[in-house]
């Protein structure tokens, strides 16, 4: 029996993998093959591997792909190595390609002024107050839902436009709050205390108690499709249109990651890619020479 044909057995009798999956190894195996220009397996060195993920790349594979390839071929030399004797996996401190991280999806600032405008009908003035007020905080602020739901009263500073709020890790920090966001708190806290029973949550349901995150989720969903967005809005969407509209606007990534409590730059950065889609997309429809031919 053949080394690849011992080890799709190892697989289908010993880890019991579904027969799809042992075929999906087999597919693999046998590009490898190809790639190698039929040189035996037993044969591939460092640099043959090297070339195989070289010459993949070159036929505009998914990173993704590529690096399962790369998986199951690391996986046949290690049982080769185990059991068939082989000298060394050629696999062995080769990375895969990274794959691009997908952007996160984002409101247009017109999009959350269409938003923020409407609401659902035949709401009480409470209820409609609070959700109001909970997502211009969303926006203004660029806050977690849980940060957003853990929120207390006493965190709450309206003379000097200000929040604190706790993050991951429980690590705290301020937030500036908007002109509007403070008009739309305002309104709410004299109605909150026909609600609000014994409990400091700065945002309760009907019964009094603090809202869950499920329930703001519902609730935003609900804003959203009475204000006639045909796209999906949830609140972390909230949050990233924060991000890229203040960024657009200063282009102070040091400020944004400060304001969103992300310990990393490299986590904000994703929103620069967001910032120059939105340029490419300007320039596409703007320059002469990028314009498409109507």
């Amino acid at each position: 029996m053949n080394p690849v044909d011992c080890y799709l057995q190892h697989l289908a009798a010993e880890r019991r993998l579904s027969p799809h999956t042992v075929a999906a190894y087999r597919r693999d195996l046998a590009s490898l093959s190809r790639l190698a220009d039929g040189k035996q397996l037993a044969e591939l060195g460092v640099a043959d591997i090297r070339g195989a993920i070289v010459k993949l790349r070159g036929q505009n594979l998914a990173a993704t792909s590529v690096a399962r390839q790369l998986s199951s071929w690391r996986g046949f030399y290690a049982f080769a190595c185990r059991r068939l004797g082989h000298a060394g996996n050629p696999c062995l401190g080769l990375r895969p390609p990274k794959a691009a991280k997908p952007l996160p999806d984002i409101l247009s600032p017109d999009a959350c002024a269409q938003l923020l405008q409407g609401g659902p009908a035949a709401e009480s003035d409470a209820l409609q107050a609070r959700d109001h007020a909970m997502f211009e905080l969303f926006y203004s602020s660029g806050l977690r839902l849980s940060e957003l739901t853990g929120l207390d009263l006493g965190d709450l500073d309206l003379q000097s436009g200000e929040a604190q709020v706790t993050g991951k890790g429980r690590k705290t920090r301020v937030v500036p709050v908007g002109r509007q966001a403070l008009a739309a708190l305002a309104a709410w806290l004299p109605l909150r205390l026909a609600l609000a029973r014994d409990t400091a949550a700065l945002f309760v349901g009907r019964n009094g108690s603090r809202l869950t995150p499920r329930s703001v989720q519902l609730r935003l969903s609900r804003w959203a499709r009475q204000a006639g967005l045909s796209q999906h809005v949830h609140p972390h969407m909230l949050r990233h249109a924060f991000a890229t509209h203040v960024l657009q606007s200063s282009g102070d990534l040091r400020a944004v990651q400060e304001m969103l409590g992300h310990a990393s730059i490299s986590t904000t950065q994703v929103y620069t890619h967001l910032d120059w889609q939105h340029l490419a997309k300007v320039y596409d429809q703007a320059h002469p020479r990028a314009r498409k031919k109507s």
